[in-house]
């Protein structure tokens, strides 16, 4: 997925500041995209040199704040975003987490370690989908395809989460033992 599309998709509810739709995408999109500032920005540049966007500045709030940039879609850029829509998605699923690196590399570590850390995702997961439950009835405002793509984030942070639980318990039973391949490294 492009960042500059994903922005494109979300200026078409509404305008928004960058700090916004950087926002927006970690909140509602974690499950398939994240990103950081030095994505947002850049691209945001980027699709306003190509007349995708506009860029109005607004003035600094009475608290003194900084000024901020309102961005709105133009037609030129509801095309492009249209063209991107109707092509053909990449067929790969990609997932990155660097929990999941991570985890992968736990029996080189300390066991105890390695549950604390699986314990604060499995909270974190948690927390992830009682919010998504909360959230399922106001995203049934969207539409359809809205309200199923809040679905599958439900479904899959479920997932995630029962994969977590089942994990922990599989370590917590192992206790300390030696991994297999461990042994064959050592006396082979």
């Amino acid at each position: 997925m492009s960042i500059k599309h994903a922005i494109l998709g979300l200026l078409h509810y509404k305008d928004m500041h960058g700090y916004s739709i950087k926002e927006h995408i970690e909140k509602h999109f974690g499950n398939m995209w994240t990103v950081n500032y030095g994505q947002i920005y850049p691209s945001l540049e980027s699709l306003e040199e190509d007349g995708h966007i506009t860029m109005v500045e607004l003035a600094p709030s009475e608290d003194g704040g900084p000024h901020k940039k309102l961005y709105s879609i133009t037609p030129e850029g509801r095309a492009e975003f249209g063209r991107w829509l109707e092509s053909s998605p990449e067929r790969q699923m990609f997932l990155r987490d660097p929990f999941l690196m991570r985890f992968i590399f736990f029996g080189f570590g300390d066991r105890d370690s390695a549950l604390r850390i699986i314990d604060e995702q499995i909270a974190f997961y948690r927390e992830q989908m009682e919010r998504r439950e909360e959230n399922i009835p106001r995203w049934e405002n969207y539409g359809v395809y809205v309200r199923l793509m809040a679905e599958m984030g439900l479904n899959l942070n479920k997932t995630y989460l029962d994969w977590l639980i089942r994990a922990r318990e599989e370590i917590e039973r192992c206790g300390d033992e030696e991994p297999a391949w461990r042994r064959a490294v050592v006396t082979g």
